[in-house]
């Protein structure tokens, strides 16, 4: 079984110095508990920061021996780098952008490159342990150039990427100086995982729309690789809360603070003091709640536990003094001398403490503005043993979109959060029940374990695919192959398709003339003794005989509607009505005034409305809705409504690219046929050809092509060293 190696920016424990011991406490978050235990299985490796600058080499050695006794590898990083690449561009400009606090984002180009030192170091110290048949899955938004890095020294090996922050929509995320820096980062990866389809759908967006390539139902295809974008919920190792929730600890220390904290009902709130966190705005509601349910003083108070974090920054200083101040008045305006309000700790606790707190907590209160996921909540329910209690969760975080049982509120909305305190506080217990019951249920089944396995099969089938499509470029023994049969044969006739196939695409199709070493490559290629080459293409013929009239070559263009033999004038396939394009073209004037930057190309047998000029997003948008418009359109008609590489074309049903080819093929009889084509009216001159013709998709597009090749420059480097 292949090794994991788990890669975040911190070991599941941090290292505290006191003179001259060491101490090894565990991390707080959500990857470190969640990941702890998955760790240690097999050989497996994790691999981060420990917190710790060792000053010695002596000290160095001996936290690396003690870390890899535990499976863990340290990446050690100075003070300043640490100050630059953690609290610098991973927490002042990635944290607030992706959570949606653009204005607090720092965009400094010190700050970025720190970041990029880091990634290099962690590159480092991974290659320094992997193996080509491990699986690396690497974690959070501290590393995101990192898959990419890894990829550069270890193309072959399985490396899965998780994002446990939110990924901020394209609007907020193009705002970032170094977008296409840390998307190629990303798509260094073979699978990258996010907790929420929202969250998968704006990396998509911004994939296409910032970085220029396509993405289909989840798969972007990136050089020679498909990588699999996808959502998987994280949960929690529910087995874990629950048997602590029931330990003897956890049942001593909830006897201990009920004595401390009196027997009124109690909602608790456990967050680390971030912005993002929403914790001002609890406060206030609950203020709020007791002025407008004044029958609730002295019956129930709030349980504030405030995990420290960063409170040495300026912004997170100026937090913890409002949540500070907005405990201190609620307690001095409603407390009594026999009840507080808000019972606020400013600490964090040990897990069997947590246990007891959610144990005796009737509500918890989760109320984020932006999260990834929220393990707290999750961590909540598996605790309560006795099945009541009840959740009052944000609609913005990852976990609202499982726990649809729970009281779901905007954390901006003060009044829906009253109310929400209202309703739990009010429901009746065998509500409770059902609702924790099915929340319940769900967490077991999809649990920690089920998360891994999911994330890990999903990498194992994108390898599979990509091992497929492998054996099937042309390179190695399938180009020989060809070659050789390519050199046997004495009549031999190649389909070749022009834009994208011959040449790349230009914003202006007009600019995609070929240039002088096309037309030299082709000129040689129909030299050769026995070649016939036949260019297809959809472009008006016209267009072809300007561009390669003086060529050797046989000419389709139109998709199949004009023919022409070397030497001879052009002739149609056959006669088609042409009446429909009276009827058919006001449509696609439409859509030309609606989308500025799109245009028209009419040919002698179809309309074409081109969007390639047009803003990414908008394009997408306008030519699906042409395309459905259009078909509902002809759905009684001969017709056909083609959406190829930023096109939609309207011709003749019977008008395709391989009628034509078969033409070709019944002239003699041929010992070597290639097509080579791109987009999906290629697959039409694929399907028709005999068993042994050798058919390439060019890109990585599924197809009915035997073979697949990258690019246009791979197409010509292919036909120039078949002639060699």
């Amino acid at each position: 079984m292949a090794r994991i190696l788990i890669v975040s920016n911190r070991l599941p424990v941090r290292i505290s110095k006191e003179d001259t011991d060491l101490y090894y406490l565990p991390s707080e978050g959500g990857v470190a508990t969640g990941l702890s235990a998955i760790h240690r299985e097999s050989d497996n490796l994790w691999i981060g920061w420990p917190g710790h600058e060792p000053a010695k080499r002596s000290e160095k050695t001996a936290i690396e021996s003690s870390l890899r006794k535990e499976n863990m590898v340290p990446v050690f990083l100075s003070r300043q780098l640490v100050r630059d690449y953690y609290e610098g561009f991973s927490n002042e400009t990635i944290w607030p952008l992706f959570h949606y606090f653009s204005q607090y984002a720092n965009f400094d180009e010190h700050l970025f490159t720190a970041y990029v030192r880091a990634n290099r170091r962690y590159c480092s110290i991974v290659l320094a342990e992997a193996k080509e048949d491990d699986v690396i899955w690497i974690h959070d938004y501290h590393l995101m150039l990192l898959p990419r890095m890894i990829r550069e020294k270890l193309p072959g090996v399985s490396i899965g990427f998780f994002m446990h922050t939110p990924f901020p929509s394209y609007e907020v995320f193009r705002t970032l100086p170094w977008r296409k820096e840390v998307l190629t980062g990303m798509l260094g990866a073979d699978v990258v995982g996010f907790h929420t389809y929202d969250d998968m759908r704006h990396f998509l967006s911004s994939v296409r729309r910032l970085a220029g390539i396509p993405t289909m139902r989840g798969s972007i295809e990136t050089g020679h690789r498909i990588v699999e974008v996808d959502a998987f919920p994280m949960g929690i190792d529910y087995q874990k809360y629950a048997m602590s929730a029931a330990s003897p600890k956890a049942l001593d220390a909830e006897i201990h603070l009920r004595a401390s904290l009196g027997h009124q009902k109690l909602i608790l709130s456990i967050d680390r003091l971030d912005y993002s966190k929403g914790i001002p705005q609890r406060l206030l509601s609950f203020e709020r709640f007791l002025e407008k349910y004044p029958e609730f003083q002295e019956k129930v108070s709030l349980l504030l536990i405030v995990v420290p974090s960063r409170d040495t920054v300026d912004r997170y200083r100026k937090l913890k003094e409002e949540v500070d101040l907005l405990a201190g008045r609620i307690n001095g305006a409603m407390g009594r001398l026999s009840w507080t309000p808000v019972h606020y700790f400013y600490r964090s606790f040990p897990l069997e403490s947590l246990s007891a707190f959610y144990r005796m907590s009737d509500v918890a209160l989760v109320t984020p503005i932006r999260d990834g996921m929220n393990l707290i909540c999750k961590e909540y329910i598996a605790s309560k043993l006795d099945k009541t209690g009840v959740l009052i969760l944000s609609e913005m975080a990852g976990a609202s979109k499982e726990l649809s049982d729970a009281i779901l509120i905007n954390p901006n909305d003060i009044n829906s959060i009253v109310a929400a305190i209202h309703r739990a506080l009010s429901m009746r217990e065998d509500e409770q029940i059902m609702h924790m019951t099915l929340m319940q249920q769900s967490l077991k089944r999809y649990n920690i374990r089920h998360w891994v396995n999911m994330f890990m099969h999903r990498l194992s089938e994108v390898k599979k695919k990509q091992m497929a499509l492998a054996t099937r470029n042309v390179d190695g023994k399938v180009f020989e192959t060809i070659k050789s049969s390519y050199k046997k044969a004495t009549h031999r006739i190649f389909f070749l398709d022009y834009d994208g196939t011959l040449t790349g695409f230009k914003t202006d199709p007009l600019r995609a003339k070929p240039e002088p070493s096309l037309l030299l490559l082709l000129q040689k290629l129909a030299a050769e003794p026995g070649n016939r080459i036949v260019i297809t293409s959809g472009r008006e013929r016209g267009i072809l005989d300007l561009w390669l009239g003086n060529v050797p070559v046989d000419l389709i263009a139109e998709h199949g509607v004009w023919l022409k033999s070397r030497g001879k004038s052009w002739r149609v396939s056959s006669k088609f009505d042409t009446g429909w394009k009276m009827e058919l073209r006001p449509v696609l004037e439409l859509y030309v005034d609606r989308t500025p930057g799109s245009f028209i190309e009419e040919k002698d047998y179809s309309i074409v409305w081109h969007f390639r000029k047009v803003e990414t997003g908008l394009g997408r948008l306008r030519s699906s809705e042409l395309s459905s418009h259009l078909k509902y359109l002809v759905s009684d008609k001969n017709l056909q409504v083609l959406e190829g590489d930023m096109i939609v074309e309207v011709k003749n049903l019977e008008v395709n690219k391989g009628s034509a080819a078969v033409q070709w093929l019944g002239q003699r009889r041929y010992d070597f046929i290639a097509a080579l084509g791109d987009d999906w009216t290629d697959e039409d001159t694929f399907r028709v050809m005999p068993e042994n013709a050798f058919t390439i998709k060019v890109g990585r597009a599924s197809s009915s092509a035997n073979y697949h090749i990258a690019d246009f420059r791979e197409v010509r480097i292919f036909l120039r060293r078949l002639m060699e």
